[in-house]
C-alpha cells in the first residue's frame, strides 16, 4: 500500500480512553511500521484519569497524550491516514470528515469504560477490559500480511477483527479480594 509507515487513526466520541488506548498500543507494537493517532468527534478536552492509570500500569508514557478533535486530521498538512477505526458506537454512527487518501475503515466497538458506575475496582476493571480488548484486536491487525492482501480481502479481515470477542470480565468479588478465583 505505502512505503512509509502506515498511519492508523482511532476515533471515538470523547477521545478520552478507548481511542487513546488504540493510539498508544499501535505506537508501542507497531515497531516503526505503524504510527498511531486518536481523535474524537466531541473531545472531552482531557484524557480520563483511569485511562492514564491503566496506561501507566502497563509502562506507557502518558505525558504527551491529549484529547483532540478529529478535524485536526482532516486539515491540510495532517498525516494521511491509511486506516481509520471507530472504537465506539456513537462515533461509528456520526458523519465523519472526508479523509484524504481513502483510508481503509472498520468499526471495532468496545464498551465505554467511562460510563461504568460503581466502586473504584469496578470502574478500573472496565478500563482494563477496554485496554485488553483493543490490545488483542490491534495485535491481530499488526500481524496481518498487509502487502499480500488486496483491498477487498483486507476489508474482510479488518471487519472480522471488529467482531473478535471482548475479554471475559473477571468477577468483581475476586478482583476486590485479590486472591479468590485465581
Amino acid at each position: 500500500m505505502v512505503e512509509r509507515p502506515y498511519n492508523v487513526l482511532f476515533l471515538c466520541t470523547g477521545n478520552s480512553a478507548r481511542s487513546i488506548f488504540g493510539e498508544c498500543i499501535v505506537n508501542r507494537f507497531g515497531r516503526g511500521q505503524f504510527n498511531g493517532y486518536s481523535a474524537g468527534s466531541h473531545p472531552k478536552g482531557e484524557v480520563h484519569p483511569l485511562a492514564l492509570e491503566v496506561l501507566r500500569r502497563n509502562n506507557y508514557l502518558t505525558d504527551d497524550l491529549r484529547s483532540k478533535d478529529w478535524a485536526e486530521f482532516a486539515e491540510p498538512g495532517a498525516p494521511v491516514m491509511d486506516f481509520v477505526f471507530t472504537v465506539c458506537d456513537r462515533a461509528a454512527a456520526e458523519m465523519c470528515p472526508v479523509w484524504p487518501g481513502q483510508p481503509m475503515t472498520a468499526h471495532w466497538g468496545v464498551p465505554d469504560p467511562a460510563e461504568v458506575e460503581g466502586n473504584e475496582v469496578a470502574r478500573m476493571m472496565a478500563f482494563r477490559q477496554a485496554f485488553a480488548a483493543l490490545q488483542n484486536r490491534i495485535q491481530i491487525f499488526l500481524s496481518l500480511p498487509l502487502a499480500s492482501l488486496d483491498r477487498l480481502k483486507l476489508q474482510r479481515e479488518l471487519d472480522a477483527i471488529g467482531r473478535t470477542p471482548l475479554p471475559a470480565s473477571e468477577p468483581i468479588e475476586a478482583a476486590e479480594s485479590g486472591s479468590e478465583g485465581r
